[in-house]
């Protein structure tokens, strides 16, 4: 890499992440304050703070009042390519998953419901919307439809211990899925529930599932932006 004509700045960011990346800092280990890379670096306190700040905005890095600046732990990762329980990935990481139930009720198909369902429109399906958290901050608001044909049993399922993930999977083994993944901003519900600023960036995760009986469900999951990546290895 050329970096002759680097900024500063940079340099020092690119420096904390070489040390993160090789294991020398691990999570929660306390970086150098912005004296002390200041003079490490021989520039300015203020270009150290735009690289600490620039990494703190980029959740490489946490920093908590009065303490210090600190390596924070990595954003969760989900897959395009698989559909995965999310709680089972929260404690795959050593955390603790929890939610928050916002509402669970049979509702009539929209047009846009039922043509994703495969459904006649206004036939009665059945509605939830779950924010689903890691270690108490939330990373998913899932809003989704379930075919009642497929799944009866859904709506008396005891949410607060399970996901319809774990559910579906159970009744209606999946056999297929369509995704599609954009980023947005924030509505205000959404932003309210998963505790951010409205307008902030999320990823936007669009998915129908279908087992060999037929559609089963069909839903939106929104992401915080900096709390939560997607990604997908492909093998040719």
């Amino acid at each position: 890499m050329n970096t002759a004509s680097e900024p500063r700045y940079a340099a020092i960011k690119r420096h904390i992440r070489q040390q993160i990346e090789k294991g020398a800092w691990p999570v929660h280990f306390q970086v150098p304050s912005e004296n002390q890379l200041a003079q490490e670096f021989g520039v300015s306190r203020m270009t150290a703070r735009r690289a600490l700040s620039e990494l703190t905005d980029e959740r490489v890095l946490m920093r908590a009042q009065g303490l210090g600046t600190f390596v924070a732990e990595p954003v969760p990762a989900g897959s395009l390519l698989e559909v995965r329980n999310i709680a089972d990935e929260i404690s795959a990481r050593g955390h603790s998953y929890s939610n928050r139930i916002l509402l669970a009720q049979q509702c009539m198909a929209n047009a846009e419901v039922a043509r994703a369902l495969k459904v006649p429109e206004q036939a009665k399906v059945f509605h939830t919307i779950i924010v689903h958290c890691d270690n108490g901050v939330p990373i998913q608001w899932e809003e989704r439809f379930t075919n009642p044909t497929l799944a009866p049993e859904y709506l008396q399922q005891d949410f607060a211990h399970t996901t319809p993930n774990a559910y579906l999977s159970r009744v209606a083994p999946l056999t297929e899925a369509d995704t599609t993944v954009e980023a947005i901003a924030a509505e205000a519900s959404i932003a309210y529930a998963l505790e951010i600023a409205t307008g902030d960036a999320c990823l936007q995760v669009w998915r129908r599932t279908k087992s060999s009986a037929g559609t089963v469900s069909f839903a939106r999951l929104v992401h915080p932006g900096n709390r939560y990546r997607l990604g997908a290895q492909l093998r040719f």
